[in-house]
């Protein structure tokens, strides 16, 4: 099946409304504290809260995809996610806000499941190129959220930020089942198979560094954007929430500008694009610590951070699903279990951190964590590469091979399983590039 621009934008639209619904609560932390009573302290744990659901999700229900069609997969988890938003909408204490982001959360792994279709239906040398326009969604609902609940906290409140997400949801849920194909499974696997195959890939270095990359990254990533709020409301800014949310923007500036990571990976650049961005996502903390004085060094560390997580995110699952074909929900639920605790650990040390230690404080935890990503990349670059691994794209218009050709460069290296399940889905001759010797 194609992907055309429709279809892409809506699996985008998916994904962003999906994890909006998670983030939906940073810029508007300090509204919700004052209703239901949380103290600075423990705000935190208001964003922590849907993401320790969507951690329970990527393990027990984004494996679902390599069982089932993604398609009425993903129309289910968008109607359950609206659900929570309703709940956490009508929440009259603190307890009942949390339980309903956690369900909010749980579903909200749809996100997964819909980056895992675009992975599968994509043709090889069109994946990175894919993935990059898909996942793009996911950031702009993290930062649009910021701005759009920050406009509609100030005008209605905090609730009708979580109404309008459960109107969207739904309408979603609806588009997906009438404009995608179906797309069942033509094996016939076991739900404990599937977990068995989950856990197997935490005993695969390259799985495992890439994890350990984006548990620091978006550790690093949830300390901003989780702690940004709280100098921006304080002496000497004052901001209101809709100008908080209006940093959004900012961020999504950054991370668009790196859409184009996609391609880099598709020309074999994956490795190096993640190196040079984690550089990047430690130098532009030293902007993003000048809150207190300059909120246009600010603006220029958050389209830099934002630029750097992007690239490194598509970076990362285009290895991983290029490694994987065969199990693209498992890898890519698993690989983003290592996102959502580090974006858990960020949001609930920052808030802490800002308390004991100001702003000063979150910005040099947001540095370290962006130090250990780049480590975990240095030490990763020395482990051996994966066989499986293209060296080239696939060409889908080469010729059959005539007898006497010389193989020149293998797209995949030969005996390897990814080559033999190329020559199984593509034209004779078409994974390698070939000339006559």
């Amino acid at each position: 099946m194609e992907l055309t621009v429709s279809r892409r934008t809506l699996l985008a639209a998916v994904c962003a409304v999906a994890v909006a619904s998670i983030y939906a609560a940073q810029p508007v932390l300090a509204q919700i504290g004052s209703d239901l009573g949380v103290p600075d302290a423990r705000l935190g744990w208001i964003v922590a809260a849907g993401q320790l659901g969507y951690l329970a999700g990527l393990a027990v229900l984004v494996p679902l995809g390599d069982m089932l069609d993604r398609r009425k997969l993903m129309a289910g988890h968008l109607l359950l996610t609206a659900a929570g938003t309703v709940v956490a909408a009508t929440a009259s204490r603190a307890w009942v806000l949390l339980a309903g982001l956690v369900v909010a959360g749980l579903f909200a792994v749809i996100v997964q499941t819909t980056v895992a279709y675009a992975a599968a239906v994509s043709a090889p040398e069109e994946r990175g190129r894919n993935l990059g326009l898909v996942t793009s969604g996911v950031v702009v609902g993290i930062l649009g959220a910021r701005v759009g609940a920050g406009a509609l906290a100030a005008v209605w409140g905090w609730r009708s930020v979580y109404v309008a997400l459960a109107v969207l949801l739904v309408a979603l849920a609806g588009l997906v089942l009438r404009a995608l194909p179906p797309d069942p499974r033509a094996g016939h696997a076991t739900y404990r198979q599937v977990l068995t195959s989950l856990g197997g890939l935490f005993r695969q270095r390259l799985f495992v560094s890439r994890g350990l990359i984006a548990f620091f990254l978006f550790a690093s990533f949830g300390t901003l954007w989780s702690g940004l709020a709280l100098p921006l409301a304080a002496a000497p800014w004052h901001l209101s929430t809709a100008r908080i949310g209006l940093f959004g923007l900012a961020g999504l500036a950054g991370a668009l500008g790196a859409a184009r990571a996609g391609r880099w990976a598709d020309a074999g650049s994956a490795r190096a694009v993640a190196g040079g961005a984690l550089a990047l996502l430690a130098v532009s903390w030293l902007a993003i610590a000048q809150a207190s004085w300059a909120l246009w060094l600010v603006v220029i560390g958050v389209v830099a951070l934002d630029f750097a997580v992007q690239a490194v995110h598509v970076s990362n699952q285009h290895l991983l699903t290029m490694t994987h074909p065969d199990r693209v929900s498992s890898v890519v639920g698993g690989y983003m279990i290592f996102y959502s605790l580090g974006s858990a650990l960020g949001a609930t040390a920052t808030t802490a951190v800002f308390a004991a230690a100001g702003w000063t404080g979150s910005s040099i935890l947001g540095a370290a964590f962006a130090a250990c990503a780049l480590a975990a990349w240095a030490g990763g670059r020395r482990a051996a590469a994966d066989p499986c691994l293209p060296t080239g794209p696939v060409n889908r218009d080469a010729p059959p091979l005539r007898q006497g050709d010389g193989i020149a460069v293998l797209t995949y290296r030969p005996g390897t399983d990814c080559e033999v399940r190329c020559q199984e889905k593509n034209p004779p001759g078409s994974c390698m590039t070939t000339f006559r010797t």
